[in-house]
C-alpha cells in the first residue's frame, strides 16, 4: 500500500513543506524504516509510534514499512515529524476515511500518545498556507499560537486516538477560534514620572523611541542610566500586527512563548548581561537557534556596563545594526534571523566610574581609561546614533516632591512623530528615521541653509566619519518631526550634533 501525506519542516525559522511517503508490504520479517536524510531524532520516531499507537489501543498489522520524507535533499531534524508519520502509517493502513489533500500535520508523539508541543508552529502555519495548506492539525499546546495566520483551520490534537477517530471520521475535532489579544489587558511599565532630573537624558531618549535610534548613556554610578533605559518602553509606540507576528515567530522557534498569550503585543525588552557570550547575543548551537539581537526585534536591547563585554562579543553587533539580520553558519546548515532593534547601552567613563564627576576624585590612570574605552572600536560607536551624558542628580532636585513628565504626555508626542514618518514612508520598506537609506538621505532629510553651513563645519572640525554623517542627518530629520516641521533648521542640526560629540570626549586617545 502506498500513501503520502503532509508534513511541514523547520531550521532556523525557514519553514518548508515535507511530504512523508509510505509503502507497506508483506514480509516474514517486519521492517519500519525512516530515509529522506532524517536526523538520529527522526529516526527515533519509529520507537515512540509504535509505542504511541499500542498505549492508544490502535491496532496496526505488522509489515514491512519504507517512510520517505521528501525532498529527499534536505536535512530533517528534530521530533515534529512524528505526527506526519504517525499519520501516514493510518494511511497505508486505510484508517483514514476524510480528504487529507489539504491537510499538513506537525507534533511530537509521546510514547503514552499524547501529542507535545513543538517549537516554530506559527512560523510553519504561514509557511503552509502559502504552499497550498487549508487546515494544520497540531499539539494542542500550541493550537492558539497558529490560529493567529490569517486563512488556516488549525485542529487542535490532544492524542493521536482522538486524531484517529477524526480521521475515521467516527468524531470531530472542532477547529481552533482565532485568537484574539485582549487589548485592555496592559503591561505595567515603569514611568519616566518617578525620575528626578535627568531632563536632557530623557529627550535624547524620546528622540531615540520616536526615530528608532540607538543611544549610548554614559555617566558616573548613581545617576540614574539603568533606571531611565527600563522605562523605554513606557514612551515606544505600539507594534503593528505585522511587527507582532515576526516577533511572535522569533519567540516561537526560540520556544519561549507564552502559550496562554501566544501573540507579542509589547515591544520586547531583552536586558542583556556582560557575561554574555558572542553566540548567546547573536545566536549559535549546532541546529542555529536566535541569539537576544533577534529575541529583542522590533524592541530594544539593553547593554549595561558596555565596556565590560567582552570586545569581540560587540563586534557581533556590527553587521546586524546594519543590516538588520543576522545570519548563523554550522555544520548542519545556515539560518537567518531578523535583529531589528534598538539598541541601548549605559556604562561608566572609567573602570572606577568617577571620571568627570565633579566632586568625587578618579582613581584611574590615563593609560587605564583609555584600555577601558577602547574596547568600545569606534566602528561599533559609529552605530550608535546618540551619545548623551547624564551628570550626577543634585541634592534639590532629588528632594523635589514634585513628579516629571508622565510617560503618557511623552508618547503621545513620539507617536505624532511616527505618524509623520509613517506617512512619509507609505509604499516603501522604510519603518522608521534610523532606516532612511544612504541613497535617500538628501531627498527626505532637506536642510536649511543656515543648517547645511553648521553640518558642513562640524563634518571638518570634529572628522565626522561619513556614518556618523548620515546618522546626524537621520537624528535631525527625527528632531524635525518632533517638532513638526518638514526642513531641517539649524537648532535641529545643532541638536543632533550634540548627540554625536562625546566619543570625541571620551575616546579621543583612539
Amino acid at each position: 500500500m502506498f500513501a503520502r501525506i503532509n508534513g511541514m519542516g523547520l531550521f532556523g525559522m525557514n519553514a518548508f513543506p515535507v511530504t512523508a511517503e509510505i509503502s507497506t508490504s508483506g514480509g516474514s520479517v517486519p521492517s519500519f524504516d525512516i530515509v529522506g536524510l532524517a536526523d538520529m531524532s527522526v529516526q527515533e520516531s519509529r520507537l515512540r509510534i509504535r509505542s504511541a499507537l499500542k498505549n492508544a489501543g490502535i491496532a496496526v498489522k505488522p509489515r514491512c514499512t519504507v517512510i520517505n520524507l521528501t525532498p529527499a535533499s534536505v536535512k530533517k531534524i528534530g521530533s515534529l515529524y512524528d505526527l506526519t508519520i504517525l499519520t501516514a502509517v493510518l494511511a497505508a493502513h486505510d484508517a483514514i476515511k476524510i480528504d487529507v489533500k489539504d491537510c499538513a500535520f506537525i507534533g511530537e508523539v509521546s510514547l503514552g500518545g499524547d501529542i507535545n508541543p513543538v517549537h516554530g508552529a506559527l512560523t510553519m502555519t504561514i509557511a503552509a498556507r502559502k504552499h497550498g495548506i487549508r487546515k494544520i492539525f497540531l499539539p494542542a499546546a500550541n493550537a492558539r499560537e497558529a490560529s493567529v495566520a490569517e486563512g488556516m483551520q488549525v485542529f487542535a490534537v490532544r492524542n493521536i486516538r482522538e486524531l484517529a477517530l477524526h480521521l475515521m471520521n467516527k468524531s470531530c475535532i472542532e477547529a481552533q477560534k482565532p485568537f484574539i489579544p485582549d487589548e485592555h489587558h496592559t503591561t505595567e511599565l515603569p514611568d519616566f514620572a518617578d525620575v528626578k532630573g535627568q531632563e536632557n537624558v530623557k529627550n535624547a531618549l524620546e528622540v531615540a523611541a520616536a526615530g528608532f535610534h540607538n543611544i549610548l548613556i554614559i555617566g558616573t554610578p548613581g545617576t540614574g542610566k539603568s533606571m531611565l533605559s527600563k522605562r523605554l518602553p513606557s514612551i515606544m509606540p505600539r507594534m503593528s500586527f505585522a511587527e507582532s507576528i515576526e516577533t511572535t515567530q522569533v519567540h516561537s522557534v526560540a520556544g519561549i512563548l507564552d502559550m496562554g498569550n501566544p501573540l507579542v503585543t509589547t515591544r520586547p525588552f531583552r536586558s542583556v548581561s556582560h557575561t554574555t557570550s558572542a553566540p548567546g547575543l547573536a545566536g549559535g548551537g549546532t541546529v542555529p537557534m536566535p541569539g537576544e539581537i533577534s529575541l529583542a526585534h522590533n524592541g530594544v536591547l539593553f547593554l549595561d556596563e558596555l565596556p565590560e563585554f567582552d570586545r569581540r562579543t560587540l563586534e557581533t553587533l556590527r553587521q546586524p545594526l546594519e543590516s538588520g539580520e543576522i545570519n548563523i553558519s554550522r555544520a548542519k546548515g545556515s539560518a537567518s534571523y531578523p535583529c531589528k532593534f534598538m539598541l541601548v547601552a549605559a556604562m561608566n567613563p572609567c573602570p572606577c566610574g568617577n571620571f568627570g564627576h565633579p566632586t568625587k576624585s578618579c582613581s584611574c590612570n590615563e593609560l587605564k581609561i583609555q584600555n577601558y574605552l577602547g574596547k568600545i572600536s569606534q566602528p561599533v560607536l559609529d552605530r550608535i546614533d546618540i551619545q548623551i551624558e547624564a551628570a550626577p542628580v543634585s541634592y534639590t532636585e532629588i528632594t523635589d516632591k514634585g513628579k516629571g513628565e508622565p510617560s503618557a504626555d511623552v508618547l503621545r508626542r513620539v507617536e505624532a512623530a511616527r505618524e509623520i514618518q509613517a506617512r512619509r514612508y507609505a509604499g516603501t520598506s522604510i519603518k522608521s528615521n534610523a532606516d532612511i537609506p544612504t541613497s535617500s538621505l538628501q531627498e527626505i532629510c532637506k536642510l536649511a541653509t543656515d543648517a547645511a553651513e553648521m553640518l558642513k563645519n562640524a563634518f571638518f572640525k570634529l572628522g565626522l566619519s561619513a556614518r556618523a554623517y548620515d546618522r546626524i542627518l537621520k537624528v535631525s530629520r527625527t528632531i524635525a518631526d518632533l517638532d513638526n516641521k518638514d526642513l531641517i533648521e539649524k537648532r535641529h542640526i545643532s541638536r543632533a550634533i550634540q548627540y554625536r560629540s562625546l566619543d570625541k570626549k571620551y575616546w579621543r586617545g583612539n
